[in-house]
């Protein structure tokens, strides 16, 4: 590749978003100040929002396309207890095949809309055997084993520093406003070390004990690549995964299936709306 070509690639990543980010604020009335992204099987765990205007994925300029089943693929704009945001209603992933500049896009394109703080959330399986199915967990810190970086390549210095601190990515000061919603609504969170694989396969028993060794509590296949992406553009982080099954070798019945994934986050979809209802008065964007 030319030293012009690999200069250029910023450059048209930097006007696919501007693109992107013309074309919604034309038709979203209310520019959003917090973004939320919902992980599998919870695209439809908010509802109706305030003066929902819902834009599909296809409708916007250079947007990847989802995939996976339980990723709806929208997005929705509105106002949810008196916040302005935009609500990702799915997400795509890296074992689709997709470049780092898809997977971060949405989030990118959040940081040319307003948005100051992102919420993600995602299915995740425990490694910590302390944990239950069904449980929400605060990511405190991660673990990333998918061989790419988000900002590998020339730098969008648009968009933040060549060398951004991934000290505090996910926000403590976040994280003591979730655990006083959570404690108002009644709902317990814990709080882990999240490990990000490639996929799709789910890991076996030995890589599961290597990770446990590491340090780490739960494991899935996203959210890490956007937690770069968010923190090298500035905006404060809030990751909330939902224990879906036990990885693999946790227990002795742990065979993790996509199905059983959607089907807990589905059981669990109400109290994640509770929680991030309660949340979102609390937080200054």
């Amino acid at each position: 590749m030319s030293k012009t070509s690999v200069r250029s690639e910023p450059r048209q990543e930097w006007e696919k978003l501007q693109s992107a980010a013309r074309f919604l604020k034309e038709r979203v009335p209310q520019p959003p100040k917090i973004g939320l992204v919902m992980g599998s099987g919870l695209s439809a765990a908010l509802g109706t929002l305030e003066d929902e205007v819902s834009v599909p994925w296809g409708e916007i300029p250079h947007f990847p396309q989802p995939t996976v089943a339980g990723h709806a693929g929208e997005l929705t704009f509105g106002v949810l207890e008196g916040k302005p945001l935009v609500v990702q209603r799915g997400r795509v992933h890296y074992y689709e095949g997709r470049s780092m500049g898809e997977i971060v896009f949405p989030v990118r394109l959040m940081k040319l809309l307003g948005v100051k703080i992102v919420v993600l959330t995602n299915a995740a399986g425990a490694i910590n055997d302390s944990f239950n199915v069904g449980d929400f967990v605060l990511i405190t810190d991660h673990i990333n084993t998918i061989p790419e970086s988000p900002l590998r390549g020339p730098n969008l210095d648009e968009l933040g520093p060549r060398f951004p601190n991934l000290n505090d990515a996910y926000s403590p000061h976040l994280r003591a406003l979730a655990h006083e919603a959570a404690q108002e609504v009644g709902l317990t969170l814990r709080e882990g070390v999240y490990i990000a694989t490639p996929g799709p396969m789910y890991e076996t028993p030995a890589e599961i004990q290597a990770y446990k060794r590491w340090g780490a509590d739960l494991v899935g296949m996203s959210t890490v690549p956007e937690v770069i992406a968010a923190r090298h553009c500035g905006l404060e982080v809030l990751g909330i995964s939902c224990v879906t099954n036990y990885a693999a070798g946790i227990r002795p019945e742990a065979r993790p299936t996509h199905e059983e994934v959607l089907e807990v986050t589905k059981q669990r979809e109400k109290d994640l709306a509770k929680l991030i209802r309660a949340l979102l008065p609390r937080l200054q964007a």
